[in-house]
């Protein structure tokens, strides 16, 4: 594995992909979030997947990857604190395996080059058309989160959380601002994000040295401006916030919970947050999974998950209409024991071992490798192999996983539930 820098604010990764009869390039563009362009941003990555200036739409584009033995190409948004990512990323067979000898890397490059660098423009802005049914395509999805209630509580939870800050900005953007979506609004944004990025370039079984030649000769066209990444950003603890909304015809009542850390101040590891996270609600050996569902049957579900960057701690749950506050009651009073009483042994061990586990699954792809990587290149951790990171998660005491629990306090509780109107509790 070797990271290097090849200009300002671009970066490419070599990683090791000797065992694989496949190679794989992902180029990965960290932005700052803007919460007036955001649904700018989100239909411009369905629009990028279209096709590009080389494969202008989607039937060219299926022909080149189908001729390039069937090679797949992804293009998807994601988020790092306040930061957005805007990502492609190309697999297909190694060059040995070729027929004809083809250059497939090179041609690999070329694709996920072009869909970043040189998108279908039409009169110097983005097709009209592809424009309109991405729109279309965000609408459902945004119709989509109202219909799948657990995701709508958790959104509806995170609003109340964060509010205006820039963490709150949605990954999405904002259904009353999709009509104002243009192509010319989403160049716009694509120039800004071009130009405002950082750049990361993943590399895995494929030349690097040819892989590097072709970005840069396409940045030597840009002017750019990397802007700093983001730093953590974490909301501040306050007294409880209760809300509850009912709507009609609900058979599962949800419910969500989010604690805050409320400070930037020493953020736990990695593997520190994944053992506190399993032991608490975060696998089938957990505290909420074995005591609030199985033995109180008071959730069909109910998982704990927690983000570094902002210090929330998320715990949502599938809950009967009417016992939202047993179930309330009853993740609070796990989490209080777990401050209050030592983790066991066993109970420590076989939630390292689930970890360890999963770790030992992340050599099995390539696109679970790179994930390890760049999420360590995202939090800013000195890049360790899988193997390494077993090792910390070893490491990780009963004490670390105490005191950590201890540091979140409940900030906002939000239930859906069967009713007729929406009110704050």
């Amino acid at each position: 594995m070797q990271r290097r820098q090849l200009a300002p604010g671009v970066f490419l990764t070599t990683l090791d992909a000797e065992k694989f009869n496949r190679c794989r390039i992902a180029i990965h563009l960290r932005y700052p979030a803007r919460r007036e362009s955001a649904t700018d941003a989100a239909v411009l990555a369905l629009v990028l997947e279209r096709g590009y200036a080389g494969c202008p739409d989607m039937t060219a584009l299926s022909r080149r990857l189908a001729a390039l033995y069937g090679a797949d190409l992804g293009v998807d948004l994601g988020s790092a604190g306040t930061d957005r990512i805007l990502s492609a990323d190309i697999c297909g067979i190694k060059e040995q395996f070729a027929l004809a000898g083809e250059h497939l890397a090179d041609a690999y490059a070329d694709i996920v080059f072009g869909t970043i660098f040189d998108p279908y423009l039409v009169d110097g802005v983005f097709d009209a058309e592809a424009v309109a049914i991405e729109k279309q395509t965000m609408q459902r999805r945004f119709a989509a989160e109202f219909n799948d209630k657990r995701l709508y509580c958790v959104h509806q939870a995170r609003r109340r959380f964060y509010g205006d800050s820039p963490a709150g900005i949605e990954l999405n953007g904002y259904p009353e601002r999709l009509d104002a979506v243009t192509p010319e609004s989403l160049k716009a944004e694509y120039d800004r994000i071009l130009a405002a990025a950082s750049i990361d370039v993943m590399v895995q079984g494929a030349d690097a040295g040819r892989v590097a030649d072709r970005l840069l000769e396409k940045l030597s066209a840009i002017h750019r401006a990397p802007a700093p990444v983001s730093e953590p950003l974490c909301i501040p603890a306050t007294p409880v916030q209760h809300f509850s909304e009912e709507i009609p015809g609900l058979t599962q009542a949800k419910l969500c919970m989010l604690f805050t850390r409320g400070t930037t101040e020493d953020l736990p590891s990695i593997h520190l947050l994944r053992m506190a996270m399993g032991i608490y609600g975060g696998s089938a050996t957990s505290r909420l999974f074995r005591n609030v569902r199985e033995k109180q049957s008071l959730c069909y579900y109910c998982g704990s998950s927690a983000v570094r960057s902002t210090g929330v701690m998320v715990v949502d749950s599938g809950v009967e209409p009417g016992l939202e506050e047993k179930a309330e009651a009853a993740i609070r009073r796990e989490l209080e024991n777990l401050c209050r009483e030592p983790v066991s042994a066993e109970e420590l061990e076989q939630c390292r071992l689930g970890i360890l586990s999963s770790m030992d699954a992340v050599g099995d792809s390539l696109g679970a490798l790179e994930s390890w990587y760049y999420s360590a290149i995202l939090r800013g951790d000195d890049l360790i192999t899988p193997e390494q990171g077993k090792a910390l998660t070893r490491a990780v005491t009963a004490e670390q996983v105490q005191q950590l629990l201890q540091s979140y306090h409940l900030s906002v509780c939000y239930a859906v539930t069967a009713g007729k109107e929406a009110a704050p509790c």
